[in-house]
């Protein structure tokens, strides 16, 4: 279980940015029926106030009080969750070129991950899900065995952000992420390393699901129902 205190469980797919992630949690939470959250939003949706109020993402101390004053709501429907910022969906704005370039230096703020954790933990009440990041499986949900880690290379990840439009450096954003002492993107304990450098997501959702039979996914719904 990912947590003693529900009945709940958790797929932690975490990894790199253009790694793949995202989508491979999509599709496997369409697979699975299950609900998929990106927790990568929250942290966009953080620093696009923080563009938006003209904050320093680079003064901790500014970041954290603004966190502080917003309002920030996870909605779980339709299969999947969205994040609600002062009441609205920021929609594409979490995509744009400001964001991009700071949303690392915002989410290696204290203040910011601790309450985003906090967030991300209380949306197991709901169900089983699937939570895609840079630090589920090693501090949202450590205690659970379904982990994955997904890896690719720096070039592969750059043509993939280029493909979407973006013009962030991976580099750059694999060196912050790493760096930071808060949650750090490390290689969870126990998690299954996929390298998706030459795969298409088909083949990556394939090789998620084998870890998670092997781990005993499938087997739980008649474990919960033993009398």
């Amino acid at each position: 279980m990912s947590s003693p205190n529900l009945p709940f469980d958790a797929i932690a797919i975490d990894g790199p940015a253009a790694s793949g992630k995202s989508t491979v949690a999509r599709v496997l939470a369409e697979r699975l029926n299950l609900v998929m959250v990106n927790s990568g939003e929250m942290y966009r949706a953080v620093t696009l106030a923080v563009v938006q109020q003209g904050v320093d993402p680079c003064d901790p101390i500014a970041v954290a009080n603004l966190v502080k004053a917003i309002k920030l709501r996870c909605v779980v429907e339709n299969g999947g969750s969205q994040i609600l910022l002062d009441g609205e969906y920021p929609g594409n704005a979490l995509r744009s070129d400001d964001v991009n370039a700071a949303v690392s230096a915002v989410a290696a703020v204290p203040e910011v991950r601790h309450l985003l954790v906090a967030l991300q933990r209380e949306l197991l009440q709901y169900g089983d899900l699937v939570m895609e990041g840079r630090d589920i499986g090693s501090v949202v949900f450590p205690a659970t065995p379904y982990k994955i880690y997904i890896e690719a290379s720096e070039e592969v990840r750059r043509q993939r952000r280029a493909a979407e439009g973006q013009m962030d450096s991976v580099g750059d954003r694999d060196r912050q992420d790493s760096a930071r002492k808060t949650s750090p993107l490390v290689v969870p304990d126990g998690a299954e390393v996929i390298d998706s450098s030459q795969m298409v997501i088909e083949e990556v959702v394939e090789a998620v699901l084998g870890v998670l039979g092997a781990r005993g996914w499938f087997d739980r719904e008649s474990e919960r129902n033993l009398p």
